[in-house]
């Protein structure tokens, strides 16, 4: 296992993308394990879905750090697209910890948006590496550590299964793939030339209560609730290794507090501190089987009525452009560095999220 060697607790952190559903719940394991701390949030708070669930994320925050009056959270609306406010909010605040969690998601929206995902992806992602590497002017200490999202959309139509980081994945399926491995590519060319350690991580599915309403429990649920029909792709033949929020926070906390080292080569130049690990269940369900799991656990909350009749309700539809049949994580170099695995249940997680459903709609 890696040595900590940055402790959270009494660090300064800035986490963008802080209203979504990765990042809000991440502000909040913060708040709750490792106060004192302070931490910057920035969020465009975009309408790319319903904004009332990013507004309820945030309520969220403010409900926990009113416990812990010894914490800071300071929240910021704005796009990391905006190279003059990130410059700002580095220069104001100075993070020692970045956690860029802000991103247009989406494989299928980056087909008809395109705009939008190199704004935020690739213009975003550039304005937090270059105010990463303004942080050691003039001697400060600087930014000890950037985590970064990427994706499991970046293995694209990869057959060998599991996925592994150290597959090829050099054949994105869509935009949205591509603006994740040029992320990637970015972060290790910032990391050899200007010795900044980060890591990215491809997180598979995440799934849990005031989740995404773009995701595929969400938008079943959101149709079955309004008596709409709702397609299953590649006629159900689809896996995905759906992993719990608190699964893939656990795994960002752990990875955030273990900077990979700096070290210098042959040529004097930095080894690049660079890291990339999979954060997902290594466990893939089948889609059909996930959406009579998530039936069962709709009518049991009470969102659904017993006697409602899924199977009128129900098409099997060919693959979307964009998508791929399999995703299915390697786990091993993060059950290795970090000791971790996630290990939530779908019953379980599905469970809260339908729980979390009846008392936000119904």
């Amino acid at each position: 296992m890696l040595s900590i060697n940055i402790a959270l607790t009494g660090k300064t952190i800035l986490v963008t993308g802080a209203a979504g559903f990765i990042g809000s719940n991440l502000v909040l394991e913060l708040i709750r394990t490792q106060s004192p701390v302070n931490i910057i949030g920035i969020d465009n708070l975009n309408d790319y879905y319903d904004v009332s669930i990013k507004e309820f994320r945030l309520s969220e925050i403010d409900k926990e750090i009113d416990k812990h009056p010894e914490s800071i959270w300071t929240f910021i609306k704005g796009s990391i697209a905006n190279r003059n406010l990130i410059d700002r909010i580095f220069r104001d605040y100075k993070p020692t910890v970045v956690v860029n969690l802000a991103a247009q998601a989406g494989v299928r929206y980056s087909i008809t948006n395109p705009d939008v995902y190199v704004e935020s992806n690739l213009i975003g992602f550039y304005n937090i590496l270059e105010a990463c590497r303004h942080s050691y002017d003039n001697g400060e200490t600087g930014v000890e550590h950037l985590i970064y999202a990427s994706s499991s959309s970046v293995y694209g139509s990869n057959k060998k299964i599991p996925y592994s980081t150290d597959d090829k994945v050099d054949n994105p399926v869509s935009l949205y793939a591509a603006t994740k491995k040029s992320n990637e590519l970015m972060a290790h060319a910032y990391s050899k030339l200007y010795n900044i350690p980060s890591t990215g991580l491809r997180f598979f599915t995440v799934y849990g209560p005031a989740g995404r309403p773009d995701m595929a429990y969400f938008g079943f649920t959101n149709k079955l609730c309004s008596g709409d029909t709702i397609q299953i792709f590649n006629y159900g033949n689809c896996k995905r290794d759906f992993t719990y929020i608190d699964d893939i926070v656990e795994g960002v906390k752990r990875v955030m507090q273990c900077a990979p080292q700096k070290a210098t080569g042959e040529d004097g130049l930095p080894v690049p501190p660079y890291n990339i690990y999979n954060i997902g269940n290594n466990s893939p369900e089948n889609l059909l089987y996930f959406v009579d799991i998530l039936q069962q656990e709709l009518i049991r909350a009470g969102v659904l009525p017993e006697d409602y009749d899924f199977e009128a309700h129900k098409k099997l539809v060919p693959m979307q452009p964009g998508d791929v049949p399999v995703t299915y994580a390697d786990t091993a170099a993060l059950e290795r560095d970090f000791g971790f695995k996630p290990s939530t249940s779908l019953r379980e997680g599905l469970r809260r999220f339908a729980e979390w459903y009846k008392e936000f709609y119904l």
